[in-house]
């Protein structure tokens, strides 16, 4: 079930409204209607998908109680047996998703390796459709077996507030990736209705509707146009396509994020941020702080500071920092292209880090003034083309497509106008407006969680609400029912 569709926007005031209304009263029943109302969302596009939930979530769950049932043993023998049963549940979450989303690609970059010295090898691939969502609620399970592991948390007895745990709707599908320290608590106490948080989220949901609908997809048609045929297009264009795909990236995965945890508020949950306006980053390493927040602190909590981090010889920084970004590019996706992304960003975060430069920038950008100056601007500038370089690749299919992006690129026709028809001049100024309104919105609103949460909120209210009933109105004009997002592939 789609965020962006007819059928959610059904789903959710019914569930909405049973949620506060009948089961509010016994906080068993509200949260077995969480998992149930989860399924039904997550089983809309394919019911043999719940399976495969369900099993992760079971064989999670178990794992936490046998490591505290061992806690009886003696120390030795209680450590052994704790360690034996984590690494057994991550070595199972790790398979099902190996098998599910890369089988097919090490087969086939296996063969492909032996045909390039003439050794033919006849493939068996497995037709098998990747479950949407499974890198996100694996992870999430992941986090609870070794954070009950490593004690920051003590396993759950309550089966049905585990499975909400990890089958929350709002955060099923594409994230943020919830620790367990953070969401499953929130699962054994009751929930009040603030109407003050409420408002705050719906708020929310119609600035990542706005993102996802009026930019995201329509920055989508100019670009597959420009991908599908980078041979064809002049150096000027293909500039314009990069730029327009890294803000309908953002615009699509920050849409869905905002969606998400605006649709988690309104039930009473607390989600944790997942972007802090990452193109207004000044230096790389700020970017990745603010860039899919969820994920890049998991692996920082659960691969990086466990190899060493930072706190070791040069060489072993240079090795956890590669391991950590290929290990980010293979997570998105079974293709080279996502693995040298990956590496591009590590080879621009390596200096940085080597030379303690990777916290300069903790702070907001221009956080005292208005506008910023001079310097952080050519910053800002010069880290969003970095970047921009990077999403070529993972835009690309093949390394082989990305290569012939840039050959092009780098012309003489860089410097001549785009050669777009009437229709496509059309989207690329409408997207150009829109994204200058976006960009604008949010740097006035930098220092909230998301873009709209404090404008407006002092003015009269027939004046906010006119800002709102225009976002809606653009949302129902460019609305496209059903289309999907990005990170729904991951």
């Amino acid at each position: 079930m789609l965020f962006n569709s007819i059928t959610f926007a059904i789903f959710l005031p019914i569930v909405f409204l049973l949620y506060w209304f009948v089961f509010q009263r016994n906080l068993k029943a509200q949260n077995f209607f969480v998992v149930v109302a989860s399924y039904v969302f997550y089983g809309w596009w394919d019911w043999r998908f719940l399976i495969l939930i369900i099993f992760t979530s079971f064989c999670s769950w178990i794992c936490g109680l046998l490591m505290q049932r061992f806690d009886k043993q003696q120390f030795i023998q209680a450590c052994m047996l704790r360690k034996i049963v984590n690494i057994s549940n991550i070595v199972l979450n790790l398979s099902i998703l190996g098998v599910f989303k890369y089988y097919n690609f090490f087969v086939e970059s296996f063969i492909a390796a032996f045909s390039s010295v003439g050794l033919h090898l006849q493939p068996h691939t497995l037709k098998i459709i990747l479950p949407i969502g499974i890198s996100f609620y694996t992870f999430q399970a992941l986090s609870y077996s070794i954070d009950v592991y490593r004690r920051k948390i003590e396993p759950t007895k309550d089966v049905v507030a585990f499975f909400a745990f990890i089958g929350f709707f709002p955060l099923l599908v594409a994230g943020p990736i919830e620790r367990a320290t953070n969401l499953l608590p929130q699962f054994y106490k009751k929930r009040i209705f603030d109407d003050e948080i409420a408002v705050n989220g719906l708020r929310q949901i119609l600035w990542g509707l706005f993102k996802k609908v009026v930019i995201a997809d329509n920055c989508a048609s100019f670009v597959n146009m420009v991908f599908e045929n980078p041979s064809t297009q002049t150096g000027s264009t293909l500039v314009l396509g990069a730029v327009f795909f890294a803000f309908q990236i953002y615009c699509d995965f920050s849409g869905y994020s905002d969606i998400a945890i605006g649709t988690a508020r309104l039930f009473g949950i607390r989600a944790m941020r997942n972007f802090a306006y990452p193109y207004f980053s000044r230096d790389i390493a700020e970017f990745w702080r603010r860039w899919h927040i969820s994920l890049t602190t998991w692996f920082r909590d659960y691969v990086y500071i466990p190899l060493g981090g930072s706190r070791v010889s040069k060489a072993k920084i240079i090795r956890n920092t590669f391991i950590i970004f290929l290990v980010s590019g293979l997570w998105h996706g079974a293709n080279w292209t996502f693995i040298v992304w990956g590496a591009f960003h590590a080879v621009l975060f390596l200096p940085l880090i080597l030379l303690k430069k990777n916290r300069k920038y903790t702070d907001i950008v221009a956080e005292e003034k208005s506008l910023p100056g001079v310097k952080e601007l050519f910053q800002m500038i010069a880290t969003f083309l970095l970047v921009v370089v990077g999403w070529v690749f993972f835009r690309a299919d093949s390394i082989g497509q990305a290569f012939e992006y840039f050959t092009h690129l780098l012309n003489k026709s860089l410097l001549s106008l785009p050669d777009l028809d009437v229709m496509m001049k059309f989207i690329m100024l409408q997207n150009v407006f829109f994204i200058a309104w976006m960009l604008i919105i949010e740097w006035i609103g930098r220092r909230e969680q998301f873009g709209i949460e404090k404008i407006g909120i002092k003015w009269k209210p027939v004046y906010r609400y006119i800002m709102y009933y225009v976002i809606v109105m653009l949302i129902f004009i460019f609305a496209e029912s059903g289309k999907e997002f990005i990170y729904f592939q991951f």
